[in-house]
């Protein structure tokens, strides 16, 4: 079973899936801190992810999810939507955008707070 590492400023884990696992759902499985505004239906951009490894073997990009990702902010040509990006047979390196984790806070008010409270957040540029 491939393994999803995602890294973000205020966490890295790894998580194991089955093929065919789109990576919001392994995000929410391991604890992954990936915002889902819409709650995972591809009708926002929040869930906006970085692939630095294991793009390859990832589940091809439909229209839909290009024209959500036109919303998003600071898109790359390795950009996907972790609600619409299902899992290979390969291990996959994904960095949690800026706007994910915004939107994870601001999903998660007392998480959000607490970390505040600690210093870490906003995160210092």
């Amino acid at each position: 079973m491939p393994k999803i590492h995602f890294k973000s400023p205020l966490q890295e884990l790894t998580v194991e899936v089955r093929p065919g696992t789109t990576l919001l759902d392994a995000a929410e499985q391991g604890g992954a801190q990936v915002g889902h505004s819409c709650g995972g239906v591809c009708g926002c951009s929040t869930c906006h992810v970085w692939i630095r490894k294991g793009l390859e073997s990832l589940s091809e990009q439909e229209d839909a999810e290009m024209d959500r990702l036109d919303m998003g902010f600071d898109v790359r040509p390795y950009s996907r939507l972790s609600c619409q990006t299902a899992v290979g047979v390969e291990d996959v390196l994904v960095e949690i955008t800026e706007e994910s984790l915004t939107a994870f806070m601001d999903e998660n008010p007392a998480l959000r707070h607490q970390l505040e409270a600690e210093g870490k957040w906003p995160l210092k540029k």
